[in-house]
């Protein structure tokens, strides 16, 4: 699959999503997670008076009979997509982000626009949740064409505003707490976050919100954005920096190689302590470098979907 450098900037969600996801599936084939439903098993004769929808028409053209696709997983899956979209997530980019140097929402947002396309595939439910200092979207888990373009239309909305139309703190307790009360059915929920809270809570308050997912039943998986080049390892040479708080606007002046050592050591810590929570709640943590492609992300929801049947 292309690495997200090496994409067109200019594809629009839904024309990128699609494919990503065909590239993906063509890489299944050869890997050891081929045995993946992300298409059909097997097919079986057409019934006279069924739905013609999942009719083989390619088949039918080499063999003159109507065959069915038959899907191994009947089940349908609820997914709720739960998207950051404060301001710490414009970084690096906080201007002019592209697929070739992305920013943490924008590599988010056609993460998301990629999943959905394979939960369409596989005939899967998908809602959405946006959120920053509070919940800004919320759509249900369906599967209909119409709540797909509906979404898309949400994404995009989001990925025209900049950083300066959108100064606003991460309140991530308060929206995880209020959208785990809105999914009522059990469901997969997958979280894009850099998570880095401005509120005052602790991490053992938003722990608190992600069991309030788990007690409903619900199946979860952490992706954790960062792009760990300059914001994990302070890599910006051996020179004053003017550094700037995306989400508050305070600023301070110094030489990362003064603070690198103390600040990645606090950095370690406190991300141990996010893998040892989320181990702790049985919930799915996964490390995400924006400057990677969608594999991983595929793989890890692939990966669940199998486990909850």
């Amino acid at each position: 699959m292309k690495s997200i450098q090496e994409s067109d900037k200019n594809l629009n969600l839904p024309f990128f999503a699609r494919q990503v996801v065909e590239g993906f599936i063509t890489g299944l084939h050869k890997s050891p997670y081929h045995g993946f439903s992300v298409e059909f098993a097997e097919h079986r004769l057409y019934n006279s008076g069924e739905s013609t929808r999942h009719i083989d028409w390619k088949l039918f053209g080499r063999t003159d009979k109507l065959f069915v696709k038959k899907y191994e997983e009947e089940t349908n899956l609820r997914c709720q997509m739960i998207l950051d979209i404060s301001s710490s997530m414009y970084y690096p980019n906080f201007k002019q982000a592209s697929l070739e140097k992305p920013n943490k929402l924008l590599f988010s947002i056609y993460a998301t626009a990629v999943l959905m396309e394979l939960l369409k595939r596989q005939r899967d439910s998908v809602g959405l949740s946006m959120f920053a200092e509070e919940v800004e979207v919320h759509t249900p888990c369906r599967t209909t064409l119409r709540h797909q373009n509906l979404i898309y239309h949400e994404l995009e909305k989001v990925l025209e505003l900049n950083a300066k139309e959108r100064l606003k703190k991460t309140f991530t307790v308060d929206a995880l707490h209020q959208i785990a009360e809105n999914i009522h059915k059990r469901s997969l929920v997958m979280l894009f976050s850099d998570m880095l809270d401005n509120s005052d809570k602790n991490l053992e308050e938003l722990f608190s919100a992600l069991q309030h997912l788990k007690y409903n039943k619900h199946e979860v998986i952490l992706f954790h954005i960062s792009e760990p080049i300059t914001e994990l390892n302070l890599d910006f040479g051996n020179k004053p920096i003017r550094f700037i708080d995306s989400e508050t606007n305070e600023e301070v002046k110094l030489n990362p190689i003064e603070v690198k050592e103390e600040f990645s050591t606090a950095s370690k810590a406190h991300f141990d302590k996010l893998k040892l929570k989320c181990l702790q709640y049985k919930i799915d943590l996964l490390e995400v470098d924006i400057n990677d492609g969608f594999d991983k992300i595929l793989t890890s929801y692939l990966l669940k979907r199998q486990k909850m049947f």
